[in-house]
């Protein structure tokens, strides 16, 4: 059983800041199992379609975006501020902000290309 001193407490504004591009930046902590980010998208960013084998919840704070499920032409998935999406693992998928964004990603497990930057899709001027 892990000991009380392993918990750890965290703040936003304490985590640092990782710029992807102009219009896309984010805040991650990590877990063993879990991962948990900020993302920040400003209008008009897209996320090219992609798919991982991490189970990805993710929860809009401020802001919408407008998913694509299955391919760029696929099912059109537009989250608002309070909804949460559910994307099971390895379903491709896309999204654009359709305003300035800030949400919540779960990821089980921890996305490892976030951890080591070989997530070069996002990373695209």
């Amino acid at each position: 059983m892990p000991e009380p001193s392993q918990v750890t407490k965290y703040a936003w504004d304490d985590m640092p800041k990782e710029q992807l591009s102009d219009q896309l930046s984010r805040r991650l902590i990590t877990g063993d199992k879990m991962m948990l980010a900020h993302v920040y998208l400003k209008k008009g960013c897209i996320v090219p379609l992609h798919h991982h084998e991490n189970e990805q919840i993710t929860y809009i704070l401020e802001g919408a975006l407008r998913f694509h499920i299955g391919s760029e032409d696929g099912e059109e998935v537009i989250v608002r501020v309070g909804e949460v999406l559910h994307i099971p693992s390895n379903v491709p998928h896309m999204a654009e902000a359709l305003e300035d964004t800030l949400d919540v990603d779960i990821f089980s497990p921890p996305r490892q290309d976030w951890l080591d930057k070989s997530d070069d899709y996002l990373r695209q001027k």
